[in-house]
C-alpha cells in the first residue's frame, strides 16, 4: 500500500476517490468486525460496517460478506410507485469505476449474468423481490448481461452479485467482491447439528485475545469450526475434542491438512491440560443434548451460551441478535 490506497495490479490504475466498502455482519458483532477492520472504519450500523481502502477485504474473518459500494440513493419511499427510484439510482452508478474497484479489491471477472439480493427495514408496499427485480433488470440492461431473478430460485454460479439495503429513505446498492459470500468457508464441507457460523467463531476467537504461542482448546468442537478458524491466526496451537466420535470424524474431514489436534473426550474429563484459552459453543439442550460433564477452566474462556449461566470470574457479554444467546467472555 502507498498513501493509504491500494497498490494497483498491472493494467489497473487507482482513481482519485478512495474505494468505499461495506461489510455485512451478524447482528451483535458489528463492533467486533469494526475492530478487525481497524482505523479505516467510517461508521457502524445495523448489521453493517462501512470502511475505506482496506488492503485485502477478502481476508476479513468476522464479516459475513463484503461489497464495493456503488451508490447511495436518498428519498426512497414506501409505495410501489417508488420502485422507479431504484432503477433511477442504477442509472447514476459509474459502472466502469465500480467494477474496476471490485477487481482491485480481489474480485474476478464474472460473466454468467447479474443477480440481486435485497433487504429492507420497516414496512413497505413492495417486497424484496420487487426491489431486486427493479435493480437487477436495469443493471442487466446496462451491463448487457442476463438477469437471474431470485423469485424463481437461486442464481447460477459465476454471476455478478449485487446487494440492495433499504433503511428509512435511503438505499445502498453495492456489488459483492468475492464469487460467493465470505461466510461460506471452503474448509466447511460437512456439518453436524449445532454447527457454528464461521464468522461468529472468528468473532469469539477475536474476543479471546489470542496471541502467538497460545494453546486454544475447544472441548465441544462439533464440526471443528472454532479450532479450524484458530489455525488462521499466527502461532496459535489449536486442539479440538468432542464426546461424540461422529462429530470428531466430521471435524477431521473438515481439516484434511491436519492443522488441528483432535480427540474424542468428555469436556469435564479431557486429557488436555494447560490450555491458555478455551473457546467453545457447548451444548445446552437446544439443538444438541448435553452429555458428559461440561466443565471449562482456563485463564481466558469464551463461550456461546443460550442464557446467563454463572461460571465465576470477571465476565463480559456480547448479545447476539439483540437477545440470547450471548457470547460470554470470562477472565480468571
Amino acid at each position: 500500500m502507498r498513501d493509504g490506497r491500494f497498490r494497483a495490479a498491472p493494467g489497473l490504475s487507482v482513481g482519485e476517490e478512495p474505494v468505499r466498502l461495506v461489510a455485512r455482519t451478524l447482528r451483535g458483532i458489528e463492533d467486533v468486525v469494526a475492530d478487525e477492520i481497524g482505523g479505516r472504519v467510517e461508521r457502524v450500523g445495523h448489521r453493517e460496517v462501512w470502511f475505506r481502502d482496506y488492503p485485502n477485504p477478502l481476508s476479513l474473518r468476522t464479516a459475513d460478506d463484503v461489497f464495493v459500494v456503488a451508490t447511495v440513493a436518498k428519498g426512497i419511499g414506501r409505495t410501489r410507485a417508488d420502485l422507479t427510484a431504484f432503477a433511477a439510482a442504477v442509472d447514476r452508478i459509474d459502472l466502469t469505476r465500480t467494477l474496476h474497484d471490485r477487481i482491485l479489491c480481489g474480485g474476478k471477472e464474472n460473466s454468467a449474468g447479474v443477480d440481486v439480493s435485497a433487504s429492507a427495514l420497516g414496512k413497505r408496499n413492495y417486497s424484496r423481490f420487487d426491489v431486486e427485480d427493479a435493480v437487477g433488470t436495469r443493471l442487466a440492461q446496462r451491463l448487457r448481461l442476463p438477469y437471474w431473478s431470485r423469485r424463481t430460485g437461486a442464481p447460477p454460479a459465476n454471476c455478478l452479485s449485487w446487494r440492495v439495503t433499504v433503511a428509512g429513505g435511503e438505499a445502498t446498492i453495492a456489488v459483492r467482491i468475492a464469487e460467493r459470500p465470505l461466510h461460506r468457508r471452503e474448509y466447511r464441507t460437512t456439518s453436524v447439528p449445532g454447527s457454528l457460523h464461521p464468522p461468529l467463531a472468528a468473532a469469539m476467537l477475536r474476543l479471546a485475545g489470542l496471541r502467538p504461542g497460545d494453546v486454544l482448546f475447544d472441548p465441544c468442537c462439533g464440526a471443528g469450526t472454532i479450532p479450524i478458524e484458530a489455525t488462521s491466526l499466527p502461532g496459535v496451537v489449536a486442539i479440538g475434542a468432542d464426546i461424540d466420535p461422529r462429530a470428531v470424524a466430521v471435524a477431521r474431514s473438515n481439516d484434511p491438512a491436519g492443522r488441528v489436534h483432535w480427540a474424542v473426550a468428555d469436556a469435564g474429563r479431557s486429557p488436555v491440560r494447560g490450555a491458555d484459552v478455551i473457546v467453545s459453543n457447548p451444548p445446552w439442550d437446544r439443538q444438541v443434548a448435553t452429555r458428559g460433564t461440561p466443565r471449562f477452566s482456563a485463564p481466558r474462556t469464551v463461550l456461546l451460551l443460550p442464557e446467563h449461566i454463572d461460571l465465576g470470574g470477571e465476565r463480559r457479554q456480547v448479545s447476539l441478535f439483540g437477545q440470547r444467546p450471548v457470547i460470554t467472555v470470562l477472565d480468571r
